[in-house]
């Protein structure tokens, strides 16, 4: 029998599928996670950690991909992502990327009140599975891989029809207790068609990163689909924005 486990992550929720024949962890979680998750699956599952089998990494922002090269190493389990994460702080500017959302990783844990702690991890994620959009997961074929991209160009969505649930990684958040698109919004239309599709599916139960579980009844997709930028929303334009706004005010006192 599957069961979908909860846990408390650094700034996020974890959510670790057991089965009878391995456990599967559905976002590769943060760097600081990765002794929580092993120490959840020796002590209150009582299985050893060997049994999890496989690690999704859904994007590669620091609380979903950190903890993946440092989990494989404790447990042994494969890493599969999508076909564009390895690539996605590749170069100067991706690099400069990967500092910003580091950096914003800790930001965000001290809004909540944590301390900050050790999550820095590799840029470059080195998977040992490739997944294709509406294929099933390797040695859990009751879960298929949707792509959802917007977030970033390379989300992915994991379904478990059976069930009738979605795990959805950042598709959406919650500010002041409504339900809004995420920060960054690199591809806008992507980003709305992915809502359109999860919209469409109607799974029973979303499972989100930073939301406690949802029933399909309580999301309003219309109202989200409406907050989503038009342009993209990232680092990038957020900061040629600034620029372009004190350059004006420049001119504007010349």
């Amino acid at each position: 029998m599957m069961k979908v486990h909860t846990l408390a992550g650094y700034i996020q929720h974890i959510y670790l599928v057991e089965t009878p024949g391995g456990l599967l962890l559905l976002d590769g979680c943060s760097r600081a996670d990765a002794h929580n998750v092993c120490t959840f699956i020796t002590d209150t599952l009582n299985r050893p950690l060997a049994d999890l089998k496989l690690i999704v990494v859904t994007h590669m922002h620091p609380d979903h991909a950190g903890g993946a090269h440092k989990l494989r190493k404790l447990t042994g389990a494969k890493i599969a992502a999508h076909p564009k994460a390895a690539k996605w702080y590749s170069g100067v500017m991706g690099r400069a990327a990967h500092l910003i959302d580091v950096s914003l990783t800790w930001w965000v844990a001290g809004r909540l009140g944590k301390p900050k702690k050790h999550i820095w991890y590799s840029p470059i994620l080195k998977p040992d599975i490739i997944l294709l959009d509406e294929q099933t997961l390797p040695g859990f074929e009751d879960w298929q891989v949707l792509f959802t991209p917007g977030h970033t160009d390379h989300d992915i969505t994991l379904y478990h029809s059976e069930t009738s649930q979605a795990y959805v990684a950042d598709l959406m958040v919650s500010v002041k207790r409504q339900l809004t698109p995420p920060y960054p919004i690199c591809h806008p239309n992507q980003y709305k068609q992915s809502l359109k599709r999860i919209q469409t599916l109607q799974p029973q139960t979303v499972f989100c990163a930073h939301v406690p579980p949802l029933s399909i009844n309580d999301i309003d997709f219309e109202a989200i689909i409406q907050q989503a930028p038009v342009l993209p929303k990232n680092h990038w334009n957020s900061a040629k924005n600034r620029i372009a706004h004190a350059l004006g005010g420049q001119n504007a006192a010349h």
